[in-house]
């Protein structure tokens, strides 16, 4: 499991952590306490009232959903944690231009290397992704490769064991990077 599908997955358990503590707190607040010449009596059905304790975890709760929501849902997910990401410059910046397609000459000749090394499968999903400058969605490789659909996963698998290529949910299907 990568560094950013770990902080996913604590990100999506601390929402869902939250999100139970505040339906506890608005589902059952403290109840009023009503006290007469030294009688306390507790009126269960007083209306609703939250104490001290019933604001501070609903707003500790509030923030922490609120922020793993975010981040859950940030719109710069794709370009998080990754180094394959080809570089884009603007088209007027010649001078910026040269140093970046140099590195992306660099990592596509690393890509290409790596590639030899491959079984034929895991050659023909690489090569897949490779092809389309390093970012391809799984069920695009199943028509680029002709393989099946199982056979891609397996094939995937495997150049993730060797950590070639990196698989990121998104929406109902997954989205692979060579590393």
């Amino acid at each position: 499991m990568s560094a950013l599908q770990r902080d996913e997955t604590l990100a999506a358990g601390l929402l869902v952590v939250a999100s139970a503590l505040l339906t506890a707190v608005f589902l059952a607040p403290s109840p009023a306490v009503l006290s007469f010449d030294g009688t306390t009596v507790t009126a269960d059905a007083a209306g609703r009232y939250f104490g001290l304790r019933d604001v501070v975890v609903i707003a500790v709760a509030a923030a922490t959903a609120g922020g793993s929501a975010t981040y859950l849902l940030r719109p710069d997910a794709d370009q998080r944690g990754t180094a394959t990401a080809p570089d884009r410059t603007p088209a007027g910046d010649a001078a910026n231009a040269e140093p970046a397609d140099d590195l992306l000459d660099a990592r596509r000749e690393e890509w290409h290397e790596r590639m030899e090394r491959l079984t034929d499968n895991e050659r023909a999903v690489y090569g897949a992704v490779l092809d389309a400058d390093g970012v391809l969605p799984q069920s695009d490789i199943v028509e680029a490769t002709d393989l099946s659909k199982a056979t891609v996963s397996r094939t995937l698998d495997s150049l993730e064991a060797k950590e070639l290529v990196e698989r990121r949910r998104r929406g109902v299907g997954n989205v692979v990077w060579l590393r």
